[in-house]
């Protein structure tokens, strides 16, 4: 979730490696893939992260788990961006046309909608730093794995 008073994404809700230690975690909004995401306001796939300038291998490695690609949406909602959605390291079908990253940026807006619903306020919870809870880091984390699922191609 994008932090606007503070210029920070945070994370909110995580599947996957690093759901233990990320939740909560601060990032600069302006650097990395996820800053430019922020910023433009559009999508992006990456396939080789390690040839990509635009990647910031330094807060890849702050987290202990560096991806070799990723794929990376907007969360807009009443076109203000809230945020980032991620995936890393999906299978290279996944990632490998306009396609998917359509599949990708159509689940962001409704992730966007449901964040929404379940918090009238997130950009409120972003800058106070706290992370999802409760009912509200379920709904999140399924709507993650319903994410997984269709990038993987079994749901």
């Amino acid at each position: 979730m994008l932090d606007e008073e503070a210029d920070e994404l945070v994370f909110r809700a995580v599947s996957g490696e690093g759901q233990e230690f990320l939740v909560g975690r601060r990032f600069p909004a302006g650097r990395g893939i996820a800053g430019w995401v922020a910023t433009s306001g559009e999508p992006m796939v990456v396939d080789d992260l390690a040839a990509d300038p635009s990647f910031d291998r330094s807060l890849a490695e702050s987290t202990a788990y560096v991806p070799n690609s990723l794929m990376a949406a907007p969360l807009i909602s009443d076109a203000r961006v809230l945020g980032v959605l991620e995936v890393l390291d999906a299978s290279p079908q996944a990632r490998s046309s306009v396609r998917e990253l359509d599949l990708l940026a159509m689940f962001a807006r409704q992730a966007a909608a449901a964040l929404r619903v379940i918090t009238p306020d997130p950009l409120a919870v972003a800058s106070a730093g706290r992370a999802l809870e409760g009912a509200q880091r379920e709904d999140a984390l399924r709507l993650l794995g319903s994410l997984e699922q269709v990038l993987r191609g079994t749901g």
